[in-house]
């Protein structure tokens, strides 16, 4: 059967099922592909979708409604090229089983094999559709895996260019593209895949996560978060503020890693309202018809973002429009669904922007005046996906690393931890769990399995089984015995 005649249609459990269905009998002929197939399959994926870049990009921006071209390439479409050149490089030395010291004092060699799981399913999200699809079956197939890919709803015409992109140049035994909303979606999350990987909302996430459970199929949970940024006493004001307006309109707010709020010192406030209007101007001197402003992905999402700047004026919020005075009056257009850059300030606790993910060009701005003030408002929070420090590297600096937990932490720059295909993208706790990008990617859709061997006279087993006799109850006792004197001895020295 094909899926890509119209990607919109749902699909039925039953046709769901033979997808998975054919790429299990497909998987089962070839368990553990070797690297020159595995690297074919991610030329291939990777040759279809930049085939259709340009359709991709034009998707893209009718999807939103208004997206500019080069946002789609530089991130969409051609983000993902250097991590997928860095893992085809490392790929036969990751496949390589690992070595381990042989066990029982060297008597029974052991190594770990790092094979493929199966399939995997991958469920995307709607602000960079492609990438955040692309990215993570590139790195299944890395590790051997077949892939299904569950591509959003909310972007129906993408979907249809990337399902075509993809059929160009793969069977769908190897990876297969599916659309359609709600029903699909729901039936996709609950097939027995071998492993499932979900990007986008911790809503979304707890659902998908529920149903996976009921398969006991291993979940990864890229999710969002309300990340912070806090400006230390000796940042440079300007650089920080610049920094952190590039970090909140990028592809216009929606984006995990943006900066949800700051916090900056009482003394430098306006100092940093004023350097945050001049970022915003210098990256959008206009907004209301600048075809460089990325849209709200559509009127619900609009609705909700608007939603929550009003919600916080009507609670004593201030609201600081960042646009030019003959524009202030045009903004927000609901029909091309464009909200000016804003700054949020003296937002009481009660305002519900607080326990949301903005996904929008919207900035909530919080003083301080002793540091570690912010730095606890940001440990008892939910775990972001990514933190932000703007200054030096510094004892408070260090209490930030070492009291708050997120995904990541970038001090001096927007989504700097991810900048370096070494080390792994993922949240923690309700910002995600579970992570990927290079090696990391490739371990989460392995099996690392141990296999052991022994070519001992004896066996090991009937040491655990009867006659359990009284020497044997001593011999433990005495072991016992020496263990926790050893650790007393340890604990008091």
């Amino acid at each position: 059967m094909t899926v890509t005649a119209d990607i919109t249609t749902d699909l039925t459990p039953a046709e769901l099922q033979r997808l998975l269905d054919a790429q299990r009998a497909a998987q089962a002929n070839d368990p553990i592909p070797d690297a020159a197939t595995r690297r074919d399959r991610i030329d291939r994926l990777v040759a279809g979708v930049l085939e259709h870049r340009v359709e991709l990009a034009a998707a893209l921006d009718a999807d939103f409604g208004g997206r500019p071209s080069t946002t789609s390439m530089e991130i969409d479409i051609l983000g993902a090229l250097q991590s997928i050149a860095f893992t085809r490089d490392h790929l036969e030395e990751w496949m390589a089983p690992t070595e381990v010291p042989a066990g029982l004092d060297g008597l029974i060699p052991t190594v770990v094999q790092h094979r493929p799981k199966g399939v995997v399913g991958v469920i995307g999200p709607w602000n960079f559709p492609v990438v955040l699809v692309f990215a993570p079956a590139v790195e299944a197939l890395a590790a051997g895996n077949r892939v299904m890919i569950k591509f959003s709803d909310m972007a129906p015409r993408t979907a249809e260019v990337f399902a075509r992109a993809v059929a160009s140049r793969m069977s769908p035994d190897e990876v297969v593209v599916v659309g359609g909303g709600l029903a699909t979606a729901t039936a996709f999350s609950d097939l027995r895949f071998d492993h499932l990987f979900f990007t986008g909302s911790p809503k979304v996430g707890r659902i998908v996560a529920a149903a996976a459970g009921k398969n006991l199929v291993p979940v990864t949970l890229e999710l969002g978060g309300k990340n912070p940024a806090i400006v230390a006493p000796d940042a440079d004001i300007a650089g920080a503020a610049l920094r952190i307006a590039g970090g909140r309109m990028l592809n216009n707010g929606q984006v995990c890693l943006s900066p949800d709020y700051a916090f900056v010192p009482e003394a430098k406030k306006q100092e940093f309202i004023d350097a945050y209007r001049q970022a915003i101007t210098t990256y959008f001197p206009t907004f209301v018809d600048n075809p460089d402003v990325v849209s709200i992905i559509d009127d619900a999402n609009y609705g909700r973002v608007t939603g929550l700047i009003d919600d916080a004026k009507a609670k004593g919020a201030t609201e600081i429009t960042v646009v030019s005075e003959d524009e202030r009056d045009r903004l927000p257009v609901s029909e091309s669904r464009r909200i000016p850059p804003t700054l949020l300030v003296d937002v009481p606790a009660d305002a519900v922007i607080h326990g949301e993910e903005i996904f929008g060009p919207v900035l909530v701005l919080h003083t301080y005046s002793d540091v570690r003030d912010a730095i606890d408002y940001v440990a008892a929070g939910e775990h972001p996906l990514s933190s932000y420090w703007f200054g030096g590297d510094t004892p408070d600096f260090e209490r930030f690393v070492v009291t708050t937990s997120s995904g990541a932490v970038s001090r001096n720059d927007f989504a700097l931890a991810y900048s370096n295909d070494e080390v792994p993208f993922g949240g923690a706790g309700m910002s995600g769990s579970g992570a990927y990008h290079g090696k990391a990617g490739f371990d989460t859709f392995s099996n690392h399995r141990p296999i052991a061997q022994s070519d001992l006279p004896v066996a090991l087993v009937p040491n655990l089984l009867p006659p359990l006799t009284a020497d044997r109850a001593a011999g433990v006792e005495a072991m016992a015995a020496g263990a926790v004197g050893a650790i007393l001895e340890r604990l008091q020295g």
